[in-house]
């Protein structure tokens, strides 16, 4: 098997030491080619070059969901062909690793290495369904180009925070889950549509539903990790089906304690609920509307303001390796 490995040297919790030693490991079982990354969109390109190679069967992300989301945007550019394209597999490396936890990896790069290795030897893989965003026809955002997202994506509040915490690591801050914490809470105090939604919800099989303050599109489930506690936004969420949303009218403190609450204690059973709540489950395609320009974010990657984004699940896109 020959192998692309593509490795974030920014990855927040690898050493360059620990590093080569998975390198190293990865070497000894197949054909390995070892690319380090550097600029933004760098394992994007790797991965596209990987997709159009006839010679690459697998290639191996190294680094947190936002090299993932990258290396997968790669090698999908000319959309899915899960028998053809080369396989994905993932050393988690980032301080959350939402996709890679949701996949059954350990946490630990070590430790997901040696899964990674036994499953080759054993030939363990799925394949899973992912989503992809696109502008809307007919808005502001028609020509923003698609983009595909492994594990979640969010238009408003939530995209509103991974801004903020994106722009406190631009300042040297390290990724904690404090930092996160502390900018929901700036989020929240300085988001004039919390109490009165700006997002309406559009599905041809129903009628539309209207003033959401909060909107996020989960592709499978928990998701997200509040360091080892995992959170379930849409429980029925999964790898195997299309797209789940979770919505909310309002983000007042009262519903905020509440729905925080829900969230923190949620579980594959039993996720938030109550009257300000929307949840819907497998979605092929739906469209996210704004009265006004609200952050938009994949992966935990904020990508700039939105008026209006379609979102299409997609079954069987992905072959991964696990």
């Amino acid at each position: 098997m020959r192998a692309l490995l593509v490795v974030n040297p920014a990855a927040t919790t690898t050493s360059a030491r620990t590093r080569d030693v998975l390198i190293h490991a990865l070497a000894s079982e197949m054909k390995l080619e070892a690319v380090t990354t550097e600029y933004r969109g760098h394992a994007r390109d790797l991965g596209r070059q990987a997709a159009q190679s006839d010679d690459i069967d697998l290639v191996v992300a190294l680094g947190g969901d936002g090299t993932v989301n990258e290396v997968v945007n790669g090698l999908l550019h000319a959309g899915p062909d899960p028998e053809h394209l080369p396989g994905l597999a993932v050393v988690p490396g980032g301080s959350t690793n939402v996709f890679a936890r949701a996949l059954g990896l350990p946490n630990q790069p070590v430790e997901a290495t040696g899964v990674l290795l036994d499953a080759l030897r054993e030939g363990r893989e799925r394949t899973v369904g992912l989503g992809l965003t696109s502008g809307t026809p007919g808005s502001d955002d028609e020509a923003v180009p698609a983009r595909w997202f492994t594990f979640n994506a969010g238009l408003g509040f939530d995209a509103g925070v991974v801004g903020r915490v994106e722009q406190q690591r631009e300042r040297g801050r390290k990724s904690t889950h404090a930092l996160y914490m502390r900018q929901v809470v700036r989020q929240l105090l300085g988001d004039p549509h919390r109490r009165n939604g700006v997002i309406t919800f559009e599905h041809p099989d129903e009628e539309p539903v209207t003033d959401l303050a909060l909107s996020i599109v989960s592709n499978t489930s928990p998701w997200t990790f509040l360091g080892n506690r995992p959170i379930y936004a849409s429980p029925k969420a999964s790898f195997d089906t299309a797209l789940d949303l979770f919505g909310l009218h309002r983000l007042s403190t009262a519903a905020v304690a509440r729905y925080g609450t829900q969230l923190l204690t949620s579980s594959p059973e039993r996720g938030p609920r109550g009257r300000h709540v929307v949840s819907r489950h497998d979605l092929t395609r739906f469209t996210l509307h704004s009265k006004v320009p609200l952050p938009l974010q994949m992966d935990g990657d904020h990508l700039g303001l939105r008026t209006s984004v379609t979102f299409t699940g997609v079954r069987r896109a992905l072959r991964v390796i696990v």
